[in-house]
């Protein structure tokens, strides 16, 4: 017999969010998170998440042992602003027993029909920047700190439960060493005298501080007209800023500004953090950060997280002045193969960004969709 317990406390939370290393102790492709931050992200008290949202932790237990977990979410500016009646899962995780998630997401459900919403949907985050998506394809593929692994059987799960396909991301690699990067220089010279540019790239944090909320504001503009958006609220940058910033080399973020100083792209890329976090097994000490710093400064593989570009400029070429400025750093890192974090399978703007690589999806991965 399947028994739900909601999780009340931090040491129930912890148990939340440890259920993962135990499910996946035998997988070599499973990335642990950084425990402390995990807590963290699912911590009303620290996570500025929680002024626009409610969330709810649930543990399935079967014997006595924890089988199943999952994060119940109501994001409020979503449905009071964005007017989309949504329920929200993520943090999805179980043994293979159909019982198991039918008990996990029905209880999702129902708080869903208690806010008279219309639908559910996950595996998602509270917001863009959160993780999202079920593995579809790609199980024999390391994954990164910016996503979610699951098994196989998750998808086979869904379906039996009634769900449907809501959106499709795809994740995908391409070589550097292989990079048109004659052709990046001289359009990088053309574009930025024709539209009277100027590229920023930095080597310290405090020179790239200045401006990260600029990008935001610019992440805000760039990604509004796609369907799962959600702004990021000042709160929630300044949260974000603290969170991200140590994992970020400041030379692995550019920047371009108009003749007006005024930001019109942005780019942030990560250094490839898998190996070291799997080494840490979740635990910064005594001896995890040091694994982290190292890997900042010596990975080989390098994930493009985020590229944000002003909707007016879109289609103007300006990606060769990101990816000029990328060449230098990579190739002062001795960075050989580049990863393309989840991007909708739908969003052409993005696709027309990679359309002069020689990249190859890798992963697809999935939210799903049942109305209540």
């Amino acid at each position: 017999m399947i028994q739900l317990h909601e999780v009340k406390n931090k040491k129930e939370l912890k148990s939340f969010v440890t259920f993962p290393f135990s499910l996946y102790q035998d997988s070599k492709y499973w990335v642990p998170p950084i425990i402390s931050d995990e807590v963290a992200t699912l911590s009303a008290d620290k996570n500025p998440a929680f002024l626009h949202a409610d969330a709810r932790f649930f543990l399935a237990y079967k014997n006595n042992e924890i089988v199943g977990r999952v994060a119940a979410i109501v994001n409020w500016t979503e449905i009071n602003e964005q007017k989309v009646k949504k329920m929200r899962f993520g943090w999805f995780d179980t043994i293979d027993d159909i019982e198991v998630s039918k008990a996990l997401l029905n209880q999702v459900a129902e708080i869903g029909k208690e806010h008279n919403l219309e639908y559910v949907e996950g595996p998602v985050g509270f917001s863009n920047l959160d993780k999202n998506g079920a593995l579809t394809e790609g199980f024999d593929h390391i994954g990164t700190m910016a996503t979610w692994y699951n098994h196989s059987y998750y998808i086979d799960h869904f379906n039996q439960l009634g769900f449907e396909t809501e959106k499709e991301y795809i994740e995908s690699k391409f070589s550097f060493i292989n990079l048109p990067i004659e052709r990046f220089v001289r359009a990088n010279d053309i574009i930025l005298k024709r539209f009277k540019l100027t590229a920023g790239s930095f080597t310290k944090t405090k020179e790239v501080e200045p401006h990260l909320d600029s990008m935001f504001d610019l992440f805000n503009r760039s990604y509004s007209k796609l369907s799962s958006f959600v702004p990021i609220s000042d709160a929630q940058r300044d949260y974000f800023k603290k969170k991200f910033i140590n994992f970020i080399n400041p030379e692995y973020i550019k920047f371009v500004f108009d003749e007006h100083e005024k930001m019109v792209a942005f780019a942030i890329v990560l250094p490839s953090f898998s190996e070291a976090l799997q080494e840490t097994k979740g635990k910064l000490f005594p001896f995890g950060f040091l694994k982290l710093l190292k890997a900042k400064k010596t990975s080989k593989t390098a994930l493009f997280y985020l590229i944000g570009i002003e909707p007016h400029y879109q289609n103007k070429g300006l990606t060769a002045v990101i990816f000029n400025e990328f060449h230098k750093s990579f190739t002062k890192y001795g960075v050989e193969t580049c990863i393309r974090l989840p991007e909708l399978a739908d969003n052409l703007a993005s696709h027309q960004i990679w359309k002069d690589f020689d990249t190859h999806i890798i992963k697809r991965r999935k939210t799903f969709k049942k109305v209540l």
